[in-house]
C-alpha cells in the first residue's frame, strides 16, 4: 500500500470515527473528563487554611484528556489526541502504527485517577494540617456519553487545631542545653496551627542542631512528638522527646581527628606519594600535587581537635565542589574504637582538564540586515595549579543587506564585529586585607581579572576599536542572592577608518559623533541578582539590578587637584575620559504549570545620564532593541530612538538607533509539541514583545527621539511571532518568527497596525538558549 493510501486511510478513519473519544475505551472502563465541581465547608479563610486547601485540592484534581494549561476543570473542545487513539488503535505496523505512536494521546480512565484513593489522602492531608475533623468525598457525575463522566469533591474542612504548649523532656543534659541554647529558633510555637509539615522542620531543625554540635551519627528516628488533644479542646499539647533505643553512637559527641585526601587523576592515576601537616595528608600521584597543598588545605573549614560541624562539612564539601576541578568528591567518617574521634578520608578524583562552548545565531529580516554570530569559549581548569580557571572567549559575526542596495549595487558581508577576552577567574575573593580577617569560603564568591579587545566595522563609515581590563568580585551570601561589584573598568574607545560618508553624517549629528569619539570609560559597577528558580516554585523569579559610575573617581581627583569636579575637557592620558551614571533592571517570572506548559514574562529597562566631562554618553553603553533575545519581529539595533526614522537614502542607520533610556516588555506561552522526540522535547511558543529606546536630551538630528510622555504608546514598537525549541537539556536550539504590529513612526499606513507590507514586518532568528 503506497504511502499516499495510508494517508488517506488516515483522514478517512478520522472523519469515519465520528469524533468518538471512547469507541475504543478497554472492557470495562470510563473515560474522566475533569471535575465538575469543587464544593467546601467550613471553609478557613486565613492564609494557613488557604495553604491546606490548595494542598488538598491539589490531590484531587487530575488533569483530563486535551486539558487546558494543566487544569483539571477546562478542557480545549477538541480532543485530537484521543480522536487519533480511537482511530489508529488498530493498526499494529505501518504508517497507521506510527500515527498512532506519535500523536495518540492514552485515555485517562476514572480508574486511573483512583477517586476513592484521592480522598483518602485529601482526608489524611486535612488531618496532617490541623483539621482533625475534616474529610473529603466525591460523586460521579454523568454526561451525555454514557462511557464518559466527570467527578464532583466536598471538601469539610472543619474546625482547626492549635497548638497549646509545646515542651523538649527526656534529653541528655548536654543535648538539653543545646536545645536551651537555641529556644528562639524554634520552629513550633503555641497559639499556631497544628500542622504536621513544621513538625518535620523542628525534628530536621533538631537533627542539624545536634549534629552541628558533634553528633554526628544522630538521626531525625530518635526524635519523637508526643500529642495530646485532651487537655484543652481544640488545642493540641505537645512533647518533644527522645526516641527509645538510641544507639551509644548517636549520644557520642565526636571531635575531628585526622584528614586523608587521596588526589586521584582523571584518567584513575592512583597516588603514589603524600605531603602531612598537623593531621592533615595529601596523598597525590606524579611528582607533586596536582592541586597545590595550600588551596586545597584551605577548602577544609575545620582543624583536628575541633567539635564536629555539620555546617562546617557541608561548607568544605561546597569549597571542594566550586573549584571546578574536581568530577566528584567523596567522605568517608569513621569513628576510632573506644573513642570520640572522627577521622575523614576524602577521595577526590580530577576532572578533563578543559572545557570549551560553542553559542551560534542566525538573524534575517527582510529589508534589513542579516547575518550569522558566533561565540566560542575554552577553559583550562586548575590552571598553574591555583584552582584557577583560565578563559579564553572569541566571538564574532558578519551582516549585510538582503534586498537594499549601496552605491547602485547589492553589498557584500563587509560589516562585522570582532572580539577576544582572556579571563583569570579565582573561586574565592583576592583583597590584600581579607587574609585572616574573614572566612572567604562560607559562601560561593569569585574574583575576575580580565583583558578584552573589540573590533566593530560598520559598512562604508568606520571601524572601531575597543580594549580594556577589569578587576570583579561576586558573592553569593544566600542561594537566591547574588552580588557582583567591579571596583575597575578601564575601557578605550579609539575610532578609525572614518569614511567622508561618515563625516558627513557626524556633521549633521555631532551627538552621534561624540558618542564614538576617542575616549577613556573608566567606571566601577554594582549588580545585585534574585533568583529563587532553584526552588522549583511555580513562580520563578529572576531580578537583577544594575548600578554604574563612569568618570567620577577620576574627576574627585582631579577636584583634589584643584579643577572643578563639573568642568569640562578633563583628559586621562591624553584622552578625554566619559562621565556617568547608568542604572538597568530586568525581572523575569515564569510561571510552570507543568513540564508541559509555562508562561514567561520579562520587563527591563534602563537610563544612562551623561554630564560633567562628556555629555554625550559612549556609543558601546548606550541602549539598543531587536535582535533574537529581545524585539524579535526586528533586527538590532533597528529601531528607536523615539519616533525617530531614518531617511529613506540612508540605507546603513542602525548605527544611530540606540538611546539613553531602554523600556521593554515580553510574554511567552511555551508548551510541549513532542516529547522524546530525536533524543529530546519539541516544544513551541507563542510571544508578544514591545518596547523602544528613547534619548534624555533632545538632538535636532533626530526629531522626536527624546523621551516625552506625550505619545508614549505610539512610540513602543510591537511585534508577535511563534517559534519551536529543540529541548535536549543541556542544548536548546530555537527558531523563532517575528511578526511585526506597530513601528513608532509614520509609514504612511493609518491605524495601529501600520506595517505598509506584510513581508516587510517578518524577522527570522535561528538562536541557540532560551530568549529569557
Amino acid at each position: 500500500m503506497t504511502k499516499n493510501r495510508y494517508i488517506t486511510i488516515a483522514f478517512l478513519a478520522i472523519i469515519l470515527s465520528g469524533c468518538s473519544t471512547t469507541k475504543n475505551l478497554p472492557e470495562g472502563e470510563t473515560l474522566y473528563t475533569g471535575i465538575k465541581n469543587i464544593s467546601i465547608e467550613d471553609k478557613d479563610m486565613s492564609e494557613h487554611g488557604q495553604k491546606t486547601l490548595d494542598e488538598v485540592t491539589a490531590a484531587v484534581s487530575v488533569a483530563p484528556n486535551n486539558s487546558v494549561l494543566g487544569s483539571a476543570k477546562h478542557r480545549i473542545p477538541f480532543p485530537f489526541g484521543l480522536w487519533i487513539y480511537n482511530s489508529f488503535q488498530k493498526y499494529e505496523k505501518g504508517l497507521g502504527r506510527w500515527i498512532f505512536r506519535k500523536l495518540a494521546a492514552n485515555p485517562v480512565t476514572v480508574s486511573s485517577v483512583n477517586p476513592e484513593t484521592r480522598t483518602k489522602i485529601a482526608s489524611n492531608l486535612l488531618k496532617d494540617y490541623g483539621y482533625f475533623n475534616g474529610n473529603v468525598t466525591y460523586t460521579v457525575d454523568s454526561t451525555k456519553n454514557p462511557r464518559a463522566v466527570k467527578l464532583s469533591y466536598d471538601i469539610n474542612m472543619g474546625q482547626p487545631y492549635l497548638i497549646d504548649t509545646v515542651t523538649y523532656e527526656g534529653f541528655p543534659e548536654k543535648a538539653d542545653n543545646i536545645i536551651r541554647k537555641h529556644f528562639d529558633e524554634r520552629i513550633i510555637r503555641s497559639n499556631e496551627n497544628f500542622d504536621v509539615t513544621r513538625l518535620n522542620s523542628e525534628r530536621e531543625r533538631l537533627v542539624n542542631l545536634f549534629k552541628d554540635n558533634g553528633y554526628y551519627f544522630f538521626r531525625s528516628e530518635y526524635i519523637s512528638f508526643l500529642a495530646d488533644t485532651l487537655i484543652r479542646p481544640g488545642y493540641v499539647s505537645l512533647k518533644i522527646v527522645p526516641g527509645s533505643n538510641i544507639p551509644k553512637e548517636a549520644k557520642t559527641q565526636y571531635v575531628i581527628g585526622k584528614t586523608d585526601v587521596r588526589l586521584i587523576g582523571y584518567n584513575g592515576e592512583q597516588p603514589s606519594d603524600s605531603i602531612c601537616a598537623r593531621d592533615f595528608t595529601v596523598h597525590y600521584f606524579g611528582e607533586k600535587p596536582e592541586l597545590k597543598y595550600g588551596v586545597l588545605r584551605k577548602r577544609f573549614i575545620y582543624r583536628s581537635g575541633e567539635t564536629y560541624s555539620l555546617t562546617r562539612q557541608n561548607y568544605t564539601q561546597e569549597a571542594l565542589a566550586r573549584l571546578g576541578v574536581f568530577k566528584f568528591n567523596e567522605f568517608q567518617y569513621t569513628p576510632r574504637n573506644g573513642s570520640d574521634t572522627l577521622d575523614i578520608k576524602v577521595n577526590s578524583m580530577f576532572d578533563l582538564p578543559y572545557d570549551s562552548e560553542l553559542e551560534f545565531n542566525l538573524t534575517t529580516k527582510d529589508t534589513k540586515q542579516t547575518g550569522p554570530g558566533a561565540k566560542f569559549n575554552l577553559s583550562r581548569k586548575n590552571f598553574m595549579r591555583m584552582g584557577a580557571s583560565l578563559n579564553l572567549e572569541l566571538k564574532g559575526s558578519y551582516e549585510w543587506q538582503t534586498s537594499s542596495t549601496v552605491d547602485g549595487r547589492s553589498s557584500v558581508m563587509n560589516s562585522y564585529e570582532l572580539g577576544a577576552a582572556l579571563s583569570l577567574q579565582f573561586p574565592r575573593i583576592i583583597l590584600p586585607w581579607l587574609r585572616d580577617r574573614i572566612d572567604p569560603f562560607r559562601f560561593p564568591s569569585n574574583t575576575n581579572f580580565k583583558l578584552y579587545a573589540e573590533q566593530i566595522n560598520r559598512a562604508r563609515y568606520f571601524k572601531m576599536l575597543s580594549f580594556g581590563g577589569t578587576v570583579s568580585y561576586s558573592f553569593q551570601p544566600k542561594r537566591s542572592m547574588k552580588h557582583s561589584v567591579t571596583p575597575l573598568n578601564l575601557a578605550f574607545n579609539t575610532l578609525q577608518n572614518r569614511t567622508d560618508e561618515f563625516n558627513q553624517i557626524a556633521a549633521q549629528n555631532p551627538m552621534l559623533f561624540y558618542s564614538l569619539n576617542d575616549q577613556f570609560i573608566p567606571s566601577q559597577s554594582y549588580t545585585v541578582t534574585f533568583d529563587n528558580s532553584f526552588r522549583k516554585r511555580k513562580h520563578r523569579v529572576w531580578w537583577e539590578n544594575s548600578l554604574t559610575s563612569a568618570g567620577n573617581i577620576t574627576s574627585l581627583v582631579y577636584a583634589a587637584f584643584g579643577q572643578k569636579f563639573t568642568e569640562k575637557d578633563k583628559k586621562l592620558l591624553g584622552t578625554p575620559f566619559a562621565q556617568f551614571l547608568k542604572y538597568s533592571s530586568e525581572v523575569r517570572n515564569t510561571v510552570w504549570f507543568n513540564d508541559m506548559h509555562q508562561l514567561a514574562f520579562r520587563a527591563m529597562g534602563g537610563i544612562i545620564w551623561a554630564y560633567g566631562n562628556k555629555t554625550i554618553a559612549p556609543y558601546t553603553e548606550q541602549f539598543y532593541v531587536g535582535g533574537a533575545n529581545s524585539i524579535r519581529a526586528f533586527t538590532i539595533r533597528s529601531i528607536g530612538p523615539g519616533r525617530y526614522q531614518p531617511s529613506a537614502d540612508n540605507t546603513y542607520s542602525y548605527v544611530d538607533q540606540t538611546g539613553d533610556i531602554k523600556l521593554e516588555a515580553n510574554i511567552e506561552y511555551r508548551f510541549r509539541l513532542l516529547s522524546k522526540f530525536a533524543g529530546g522535547n519539541l516544544n513551541g511558543a507563542v510571544f508578544l514583545d514591545a518596547g523602544n529606546v528613547w534619548l534624555l536630551r533632545e538632538d535636532p538630528a533626530r526629531p522626536d527621539a527624546q523621551f516625552t510622555f506625550n505619545r508614549f504608546f505610539d512610540s513602543i514598537a510591537l511585534g508577535t511571532g511563534a517559534g519551536i525549541r529543540y529541548d535536549l537539556e543541556f542544548l536548546v536550539l530555537r527558531l523563532d518568527l517575528g511578526i511585526a504590529l506597530h513601528v513608532p513612526y509614520d509609514t504612511g499606513k493609518k491605524g495601529y497596525y501600520n506595517i505598509p507590507r506584510f513581508k516587510d514586518g517578518m524577522g527570522l532568528h535561528f538562536a541557540i538558549g532560551y530568549p529569557f
